[in-house]
């Protein structure tokens, strides 16, 4: 009967409910898989340098919404390498003052690296005046980290300085990582053999199912589209809403996480492989 099946929807909200009261709104997302807390061991990696990609663009479509690189996507590794004792770099497309999507910076999206990021001075400046990617030299870098936000859909993967850039830094033996939207950034970077780079190797980035879950198709370029259109053997784990799910795969120098809630793992699987060099 209808109106059972109305009852059991109503008490499940119920419960949800309940539960959003007891714990709050930040540790219920928590538990569905947002910004799940991931602890990086210790690592002492002193005199080793990471470079952070992000997007330039600051428009969704003809929208008129702000948009730009996802809070947590550029601080999370940003403290996972400072803390780790490299020196980090920010850079952008066109360099100078980063855009941020707004709603990423506060709650109840904002983590706490987020809130250490809006107090920290030099993080701040290199926020405001990063390096334009066409004045990168990648191989000062033990490390190349591209940031995803709805931004990098639009300057990505039509970058030809930053598909110069990951190309040169993979052949000079650096390792690559990258978040969401940030795996444009590999999609026309090349091998030694002139093979593109991602060919037939394992990569994650954030899904066209989440894509559409989340009502922003608008966006010219989607990661999983685009990885497997360059060959890639394209990996990703589903949720409850693919906005919770995380997942990372290491492909020799490639680390990359499936969306957001991956920062801090795929950090992780990169300081393991500098630990190693």
């Amino acid at each position: 009967m209808k109106w059972l099946k109305y009852a059991k929807v109503g008490l499940v909200s119920i419960c949800i409910l309940v539960v959003v009261v007891l714990l709050g709104l930040k540790p219920f997302l928590g538990m569905l898989g947002l910004h799940k807390h991931y602890e990086i061991p210790p690592f002492k990696l002193e005199g080793k340098r990471a470079l952070i990609v992000t997007t330039s663009h600051s428009v969704l479509g003809n929208t008129g919404k702000a948009t730009g690189v996802f809070g947590s996507e550029l601080t999370v590794p940003y403290y996972a390498f400072v803390d780790a004792g490299l020196s980090v770099d920010i850079a952008s497309i066109k360099g100078g003052k980063i855009p941020v999507e707004p709603v990423s910076f506060r709650w109840p999206l904002a983590t706490k690296a987020d809130e250490r990021f809006l107090q920290d001075a030099v993080a701040q400046s290199k926020l405001n005046h990063s390096i334009p990617i066409g004045k990168v030299d990648p191989k000062k870098y033990d490390t190349i980290f591209l940031a995803g936000g709805w931004g990098a859909a639009y300057d990505f993967a039509q970058s030809k300085k930053l598909a110069e850039v990951v190309t040169a830094a993979s052949a000079h033996g650096v390792i690559l990582g990258s978040v969401c939207h940030g795996a444009l950034g590999l999609v026309n970077a090349k091998s030694k053999d002139g093979s593109l780079l991602v060919k037939g190797r394992k990569v994650t980035g954030v899904t066209d199912k989440q894509v559409k879950e989340l009502g922003i198709e608008i966006t010219p370029k989607h990661p999983e589209k685009e990885l497997r259109k360059a060959g890639a053997k394209f990996e990703s784990k589903t949720a409850f809403r693919d906005f919770f799910a995380t997942h990372v795969v290491v492909d020799g120098n490639l680390v990359t996480g499936q969306n957001q809630n991956s920062g801090a793992e795929t950090s992780h699987h990169i300081l393991k492989l500098l630990s190693k060099k």
